[in-house]
């Protein structure tokens, strides 16, 4: 499968250069170079006119027009978060000969593919696409995605790609059962937005109707759980044993904090195959025989090593210690699970990290962090973000609210229309149960933090609560209404998350952005981003920045060239830690 390249991200200095005053650093030179970190100056800036790309032809460009200068664009979403401005292609389907070199394309069209797999018998491909025949439908727009299939022969495709699957589901992965009769989905049904459960399907692999396999499992598919300790990517795709396929198909589960290895059986009975303490398992594979699992998992001592697990005892074994040496130099603390009722009902779980040596008697400040999402979870695994504040003498608290995956579906879909409502008490809530239950925190010293959703969620919160002495916000949202026509995926999440759309619920979206309460906020709020964040656009960032310097509230802003919305979690590392650096400074000056 081959992806022709979006935007080339600029050649970035080593070392971030910073100056004392809120400024732009300016550099005149033959060729132009980009700092590691700006920050955000008083005066604006003044760029030279932009260098146009010229139009790349697809089947959607007119190709009796001469060429353009400048970028056009027909399709509702004209960016993607992480390759950046669509460049006119379109991902296809491709066949490498090993012996020959020689390469043969399968599919066309203005449409893209993705997850191939190979049939057992290797006389087909199937992958998942987004196909959309009436013209008059916007792919950008609809929530699906089927599987199809192209049959082979000689390395030569024979016919058009068949539709297999004939649902409404958005497919993500999908394995074939080892006889090549069926086929085994990870699919959504959508009915809750993305706040709706990975559930899993089968399907014949001549075509069908997908049946919902293990109807009764209320447990999220896939791995859902957040962090800074591996990269940004999809779920692996379900496996089976070939040697015996009678015990069922082996997949990710997210549950209760935790990311395993489950099986699941044709009655839908389900086993976890991993665990132990605290886990997040992000890839895995069979032995050749079945008999054996190997993993790649964090878990709350380690950041991610391979694991050997025998699959019918469960008997587990690491494989790796790639991190032996990194850990002799630290002090790494484990967290302890906490677990309460919210005023309202619902059970809260998350995690308290202690400082290092906390003295007997001592009170220390305590800093919330909030994940980002919504529909995601926080795991109790090893985390570079939450260890650093420990190590500095702050008690860490973060806690999955209502909304996040891997409490069942009623839990997930709770946040969705009631922003800043039961996920902000729960937050809250958890802050008051800290307080009671681990005496050494100081009351009158709470920090809080949080990125993409936990980022806008902390925006609501200093601006509606005083507790709070610091705050740092991280690829945050601060108005829906701008985010709506801005972000890759504005249409969607707004709708879903609030509620509405800029044209007929204007005042709710408004209401609900805490740009329009940003007057109210007393926190001291560091904000930080990236240039090249097309999820929650830096545009986001400036606005809230600027409506604070407006009413002389503090404030800093710190922008980072050539880095998306995985700043934080996968980004440049010299960015990582100066943007780690930044939130500690702040965090020491003001609590």
């Amino acid at each position: 499968m081959s992806r022709a390249g979006a935007d080339v991200e600029p050649q970035l200095q080593d070392k971030p250069q910073v100056q004392d005053k809120l400024q732009v650093q300016l550099q005149v030179q033959d060729k132009p170079q980009v700092q590691d970190k700006l920050q955000v100056q008083d005066k604006p800036q003044i760029q030279d006119k932009p260098q146009l790309q010229e139009r790349h032809q697809s089947q959607s460009a007119h190709p009796e027009q001469p060429a353009l200068r400048g970028r056009v664009f027909e399709r509702t979403t004209p960016k993607t978060e992480g390759s950046g401005w669509w460049d006119g292609l379109y991902s296809q389907l491709f066949v490498l000969e090993l012996e020959t070199g020689r390469i043969t394309q399968l599919t066309s069209g203005p449409w893209d593919v993705s997850a191939p797999v190979w049939s057992p018998d290797g006389e087909a491909l199937s992958f998942v696409s987004k196909r959309v025949e009436d013209e008059l439908l916007d792919a950008d727009l609809l929530h699906f995605a089927d599987v199809y299939t192209v049959k082979l022969s000689g390395g030569q495709p024979i016919g058009k790609p068949v539709k297999i699957t004939a649902s409404d589901l958005l497919i993500s992965q999908f394995a074939y059962a080892p006889d090549g009769r069926r086929l085994t989905l990870i699919a959504s049904d959508r009915v809750y937005g993305s706040g709706s459960h990975n559930r899993l399907y089968t399907v014949p692999a001549a075509g069908g109707t997908p049946e919902l396999l293990a109807p009764g499992l209320d447990m999220q598919l896939g791995n859902a759980a957040l962090g800074d300790m591996k990269s940004a990517g999809a779920s692996p795709s379900p496996l089976y044993d070939p040697h015996h396929p009678q015990l069922g198909v082996y997949v990710l589960g997210t549950d209760h904090g935790n990311v395993n290895v489950y099986r699941i059986d044709g009655t839908g009975a389900c086993e976890a195959v991993t665990g132990g303490g605290e886990k997040d398992v992000y890839q895995y594979t069979l032995s050749p025989d079945g008999r054996y699992m190997v993993t790649a998992a964090l878990t709350a001592e380690r950041p991610g090593e391979l694991y050997r697990v025998d699959v019918r005892t469960g008997e587990e074994l690491r494989l790796t210690r790639r991190n032996d040496e990194f850990l002799a130099e630290l002090e790494v603390r484990i967290p302890e699970r906490i677990a309460f009722k919210a005023s309202d009902g619902p059970g809260i779980h998350g995690w308290l990290l202690k400082p290092a040596g906390l003295p007997q008697g001592a009170k220390v400040p305590l800093i919330l962090q909030i994940h980002g999402g919504p529909h995601a979870m926080y795991t109790g695994v090893f985390s570079h973000e939450m260890q650093t504040l420990a190590a500095l003498g702050y008690a860490v608290l973060w806690v999955n609210p209502r909304g996040s995956m891997g409490y069942g579906q009623d839990f997930a879909k709770a946040c969705r229309g009631d922003f800043g409502g039961g996920d902000c008490r729960d937050l809250l809530e958890a802050v008051d149960y800290a307080l009671a239950a681990f005496d050494f925190i100081d009351e009158t010293r709470l920090g809080i933090g949080g990125g993409s959703y936990g980022g806008v969620m902390t925006n609501w919160i200093v601006a509606h609560t005083n507790r709070f002495r610091a705050a740092v916000t991280h690829r945050s949202i601060s108005n829906w209404l701008s985010m709506y026509g801005t972000s890759d995926i504005g249409i969607s999440y707004v709708e879903g998350v609030i509620g509405g759309n800029p044209q007929e619920h204007a005042e709710l979206l408004w209401s609900k952005s805490p740009l329009a309460h940003a007057h109210r906020i007393e926190t001291p709020l560091l904000i930080l981003h990236g240039e090249n964040d097309y999820r929650t656009p830096i545009s986001q960032a400036e606005e809230l920045y600027t409506a604070l310097k407006r009413y002389g509230k503090t404030t800093k802003l710190i922008r980072y060239p050539g880095s998306n919305h995985t700043l934080l979690k996968s980004g440049k590392p010299s960015l990582r830690v100066d943007s780690f650096e930044q939130v500690n400074a702040w965090f020491g000056q003001y609590l």
